[in-house]
């Protein structure tokens, strides 16, 4: 109980000196205040972008974890069992494990009326958990939802290219895409996805209205062979690969193997692509630190110097070096902790408000990061140690006043 008051005493009186002497003392903490702003920006900053190259990835490669599921082939390079028993196949098996997001995705050449040939046009043909699965960006209407397997007129979800080669409608008004191939249909235009121009220009088709389109015994019009794709818990993820491997190998039969592998960022091991940011912006905001530290210790040997009467006085009277050396220390812990508080609290208000988090949406990054509590914990603790280190010297300086002093000044 002692100490616990002994504490308090001391930061009384250090926020007592900070009161007195806050001129001095808030010209030279200016810089400190700038630097844990700039150290907790710049985590946050690099949160914000450490996801957007996260989402990046994810576009490409999927959430993790996400599994890749292949058909077995023979030897000859004919596939074991048909798309359609491996599909069913591949749902049980999924079902059976609770796995919530699945897609099957297949590749298509379609060709739809007032698209130039130049444009590139492609098609793939997903289920409805693939935007989910892959992050796919809607900029107008909606992806596919499990209701649109049941409209009588197949939906398409096509990207800003194709959407801009057709005349950039208004989604709201159910604009109509003319396929010629695989068949002659209208097909209801429900949403536009993120990126493309008028050489790539790509729609989505659901799964299954794109094969009821195709005549029967054809397959001119799709390339390659159907991938299937489950995003499963991360945790979970080895032991559900070789699960899914072995039991969809045995449901296979004929000695067929069915490869089950993780294909997301997460499961490669490779550099931090912000390595360079964190450590340009780490530096700079270590040389502000140190340049406010430096102006606070010259202020602080200034206060010291002129505190010479008190503190000779406080000595004679009983004072021990250990109380005055922590006192003086905690005068710039304070300020410093001012600072830190100061600093924080801009950073957040900077970089959490609804105009910078409307920007970053506009930017593409569909989920934006909270402002990170370790960082707003990391600053203060570098301001209070920050004030600690620039406090020491001014202390060393104190405690070797002597009484007598106190008479020469």
């Amino acid at each position: 109980m002692r100490a616990i008051t002994a504490l308090c005493g001391i930061l009384v009186e250090a926020w007592s000196e900070f009161r007195v002497y806050r001129a001095r003392v808030l010209m030279s903490i200016v810089g400190v205040a700038v630097a844990i702003m700039a150290l907790t920006a710049i985590a946050a900053i690099s949160a914000v972008a450490q996801q957007g190259v996260v989402e990046g990835l994810e576009r490409g490669q999927g959430r993790p974890a996400m599994l890749n599921i292949s058909p077995p082939y023979s030897n000859d390079g004919q596939q074991l069992v048909s798309d359609d028993t491996f599909s069913a196949q591949v749902r049980n098996e999924l079902a059976r494990y609770k796995v919530r997001y699945w897609s099957r995705q297949g590749f298509a050449q379609p060709v739809a009326r007032g698209v130039p040939v130049d444009a590139n046009l492609n098609g793939q043909t997903v289920d409805p958990d693939y935007g989910v699965m892959f992050r796919t960006r809607i900029v107008s209407g909606s992806w596919f939802s499990s209701g649109d397997a049941d409209r009588l007129v197949p939906a398409v979800v096509i990207n800003e290219g194709l959407w801009r080669l057709l005349g950039s409608p208004d989604v709201r008004t159910h604009p109509v895409l003319h396929l010629i191939s695989p068949s002659s249909v209208d097909a209801v235009i429900i949403g536009v996805a993120a990126g493309g121009d008028e050489h790539s220009a790509q729609l989505w088709m659901l799964f299954d209205a794109y094969q009821a389109l195709v005549p029967p015994g054809s397959a001119a019009n799709v390339s390659g062979s159907t991938q299937y794709f489950a995003w499963v818990p991360e945790p979970m993820s080895a032991q559900l690969s070789d699960r899914l491997a072995s039991d969809l190998s045995h449901a296979v039969g004929n000695g067929g193997t069915v490869q089950v592998n993780r294909q997301d960022y997460a499961s490669f091991d490779g550099p931090d692509p912000l390595l360079f940011l964190k450590i340009v912006g780490g530096a700079a905001a270590g040389l502000i630190l140190l340049l406010g530290a430096l102006g606070l210790l010259n202020i602080s040997m200034v206060t010291v110097r002129s505190r010479i009467r008190e503190i000779g006085i406080r000595r004679s009277f009983g004072a021990t070096a250990g109380r005055v050396f922590a006192g003086v220390m905690m005068e710039s812990v304070v300020a410093t902790a001012v600072a830190g508080v100061i600093g924080v609290m801009v950073a957040i208000l900077a970089l959490e408000n609804p105009i910078v988090a409307g920007f970053l949406h506009r930017q593409g990054l569909q989920d934006v990061p909270a402002f990170p509590l370790s960082a707003a914990a990391f600053g203060m603790l570098v301001a209070i140690g920050v004030g600690a280190l620039a406090g020491v010297l001014p202390a060393m300086v104190a405690i070797r006043v002597r009484p007598i002093d106190a008479i020469r000044f």
